[in-house]
């Protein structure tokens, strides 16, 4: 008899934090998923959801990419043997051809990478980032305008279906 296969739930993979100023600060270029290098605690941290991204960015040293600036505070009950740092660097698992791919276009063109989101995939922790170029101040107040226009008008289409 033939073992059954484990289909994958159809639900989205859960966010356990997002860079929500990410897209008001950046235009996005392209998107990849990386895995993630953590301690214990770290992962019992992520699954109380005590991560904050709005300041993290993507470095390379030595051909490999690594997290600076994601804050996983330690839960009160972390082991006492273990020195938990909250802002600790944290390595980035990427092929090696992708990683050289982004180091190419962010060493030539002036982009950068920041992470947007960690998630869980397959009892793992995944940590998206994105290919990114700043945006300037002009930019940032069109994307004020557009925001408030769509706000007026869902508040008219609101009110005409009153």
């Amino acid at each position: 008899m033939a073992a059954k296969k484990k289909t994958a739930s159809k639900t989205p993979n859960p966010i356990i934090a997002s860079n929500k100023k990410a897209a008001f600060n950046y235009f996005f270029e392209e998107r990849h998923e990386a895995g993630m290098v953590l301690q214990g605690w770290e992962v019992k941290a992520l699954r109380a959801g005590k991560a904050q991204l709005t300041d993290g960015y993507v470095v390379i040293r030595g051909g490999e990419l690594f997290v600076i600036g994601c804050q996983i505070n330690p839960l009160g009950t972390a082991s006492t043997h273990v020195r938990p740092e909250a802002a600790r660097t944290k390595k980035l698992l990427m092929h090696r051809d992708e990683i050289r791919r982004l180091i190419g276009k962010v060493e030539q063109r002036g982009y950068t990478l920041i992470p947007l989101n960690l998630h869980w995939k397959n009892g793992r922790v995944k940590c998206e980032i994105a290919l990114v170029k700043g945006k300037a101040e002009h930019d940032k107040r069109d994307t004020i305008k557009e925001r408030e226009g769509k706000r007026e008008a869902q508040r008219a289409m609101k009110s005409l279906s009153r």
